[in-house]
């Protein structure tokens, strides 16, 4: 049944659906970080650190173009005494991000990495590779979300509710639940326990909806 505008009410609600899913890929960030007096010393070590790290992850079988340089940087370090400034030595920073569709690998790769030179894991995010037909699902639910909310409001009151809404507001996101990892207890482990758990892919909307 349609309802012109000027003959209808407008009720605005929201609608919110979720799909829980298991990832299918594995983003880590991890690297090296060496200090050392001299600049050249500090980069040489960093420099042996990351080739046998990027090495040993090809030989495991992960490709060279998963392998990404996100973050490079040199930083100055100094003491203070007295209220004085007294030079330290040099910071070399070299982190990777690594990319892994066998999931299954994470705390492998976390170990091995540690195992040649690795001192630094800054970030574990779990993902899936095509999030788009679990989101669309996830619409769908929260249009029903949304009509279910319509209906239950205006059953309570003597009006007659269209059932197809006239605008939709999208407002979607995917959440991914944080790994929590100690980096200092990475060398300590016998094998890194990394569980992916699952992801939540959540779509919510507003919708508008003609009453009279």
């Amino acid at each position: 049944m349609y309802y012109p505008h000027f003959q209808a009410k407008r009720l605005k609600v929201s609608g919110e659906g979720n799909i829980s899913v298991a990832p299918d890929q594995v983003n880590i960030t991890i690297g090296a970080i060496t200090e050392k007096k001299s600049l050249q010393q500090a980069q040489e070590e960093n420099a042996r650190i990351i080739s046998n790290v990027i090495a040993a992850l090809v030989e495991l079988g992960i490709p060279k173009d998963q392998i990404q340089t996100v973050i490079y940087r040199i930083d100055t370090m100094y003491d203070y005494q007295d209220g004085r400034q007294i030079f330290r030595g040099y910071q070399v920073t070299h982190q990777l991000l690594v990319k892994i569709n066998q999931i299954e690998l994470t705390g492998q790769v976390v170990d091995l990495a540690v195992s040649q030179g690795a001192n630094s894991v800054s970030n574990i995010e779990f993902t899936v590779v095509h999030p788009e037909a679990y989101y669309n699902e996830a619409l769908k639910i929260a249009l029903q979300n949304a009509y279910q909310k319509a209906l239950t409001l205006t059953s309570q009151l003597p009006v007659n509710l269209n059932p197809v809404p006239y605008k939709i507001e999208d407002f979607s996101q995917v959440i991914s639940p944080p790994v929590p990892l100690a980096t200092t207890m990475l060398a300590k482990a016998e094998a890194t326990p990394i569980q992916p758990g699952e992801i939540t892919i959540t779509a919510t909307i507003i919708a508008h909806y003609f009453y009279c």
